[in-house]
């Protein structure tokens, strides 16, 4: 779950990382008094989970709280990336010696957190990293072991950062790997860090992201954040195919499905699960010369009004010619109902199951009754003899040949 930067702000104050004075405004009125009480000169950043503001338009400078009145007007109905803002930060206009970047990101191949330092702040790390990787300090830990200071200064000292800097940055570091530690985190990142003209050090901006299966571990935090335990928040605003998904999975409890589109934009629905081996079969379709329409995630024995509400859904998706019905590996999910719940789908919909899906693949329990059932209606099935590629192009030969 991404927050938003006020919220990580406070996350960070709380740690005893040092920031500016900031104010929270929901409206023109607040954001003038914001900017009155902070006195001088102050930004004004659009709260959104997107990237890209300074380009969009969504941070100004006000040099009185008039005018800082007037620029929050402006960027609470400005639209950045699909997104509203949730209101504005007015943040003083620091005056900055030097930019830093401070973060904390998931290593997915080495399964650690990663420290990640630079000396370059203000820019993206990514492009640091790759014109001057010198400019970057790295180092991973332990997620369960205690975390030491000197890890962080190790990582800090890589950049050529010494003395009274290197002391300074130092607890930031550290500080915000115990963050990511103990809140969970997926991403935890300061950028720019500044070192300001007096040499105190002050986080400008705060990114995190938390784990959404650790929600129940972190209600405290939730809770003092002010984020209801139903709010659910990516990166895109849900997709009516996202909706109607989550609505689906939402009203049994039988079971679990997810549906993800955004980005996807091909011919080719997908019916899938197994965890990682969606990805796999995503990739494979892919790989096959196909276009997915989307990603998705069936299993955990769901009803067949569950497996029927999916496949519809995926049916009823502009572009979607044919669907694909596949797993992985061996699992506990039944075979029969999965074969008949995307029947009952093609059927609803007044299409031919024999006609609609152009494989399925799903190894597992109750397989001879599900095959029984795919014969019936004419669909083209097979078991785990065949592998992921294989029938991957099975379908994707299948909805060229339509096209054709």
């Amino acid at each position: 779950m991404r927050l938003f930067e006020f919220e990580s702000r406070q996350i960070v104050k709380d740690a005893g990382i040092p920031v500016t004075n900031y104010g929270y405004a929901l409206s023109a009125e607040e954001a003038r008094s914001a900017a009155a009480e902070i006195g001088g000169p102050v930004v004004i950043k659009s709260q959104v989970l997107t990237g890209g503001r300074m380009k969009a338009g969504g941070v100004k400078f006000a040099d009185t709280p008039e005018e800082a009145a007037a620029h929050a007007a402006e960027i609470l109905e400005l639209e950045i990336g699909g997104h509203m803002p949730r209101g504005v930060l007015v943040d003083p206009k620091a005056e900055v010696e030097q930019e830093y970047y401070a973060g904390i990101v998931w290593d997915g191949t080495r399964k650690q957190p990663m420290m990640l330092f630079s000396d370059m702040g203000g820019i993206d790390i990514e492009e640091v990293a790759e014109q001057h990787p010198d400019h970057v300090g790295r180092g991973h830990f332990s997620n369960l072991l205690p975390f030491s200071d000197f890890q962080a200064k190790q990582v800090i000292a890589q950049t050529g950062v010494t003395g009274s800097e290197l002391n300074r940055a130092t607890p930031i570091l550290a500080a915000l790997a115990r963050l990511f530690q103990t809140c969970d985190m997926t991403l935890a990142e300061i950028n720019p860090l500044a070192r300001l003209s007096d040499g105190r050090f002050v986080a400008l901006d705060a990114h995190m992201d938390l784990e959404d299966e650790a929600r129940p571990r972190q209600k405290a935090l939730m809770a003092q954040l002010g984020i209801p335990a139903e709010e659910q928040r990516e990166a895109h605003e849900a997709t009516p195919f996202e909706t109607a998904v989550t609505a689906i999975d939402s009203a049994d409890h039988r079971g679990v499905i997810q549906g993800k589109d955004a980005g996807f934009h091909g011919n080719i629905g997908l019916v899938i699960g197994a965890g990682g081996g969606s990805l796999t079969l995503t990739d494979a379709v892919r790989s096959q010369g196909g276009k997915p329409a989307n990603y998705s995630e069936i299993g955990g024995n769901p009803s067949v009004a569950k497996a029927c509400g999916l496949a519809k859904a995926v049916l009823e998706k502009d572009g979607v010619e044919k669907i694909a019905v596949m797993m992985s590996i061996v699992s506990n999910t039944r075979v029969d109902i999965v074969a008949r719940g995307v029947i009952k789908a093609c059927l609803e919909l007044g299409k031919d199951p024999g006609e609609t899906i152009a494989i399925f693949r799903i190894p597992g329990a109750w397989e001879e009754e599900g095959f029984k059932i795919l014969d019936h209606y004419g669909v083209e099935y097979c078991d785990r003899s065949v592998s992921m590629h294989e029938a991957a192009r099975r379908a994707v030969e299948k909805v060229q040949g339509a096209a054709a």
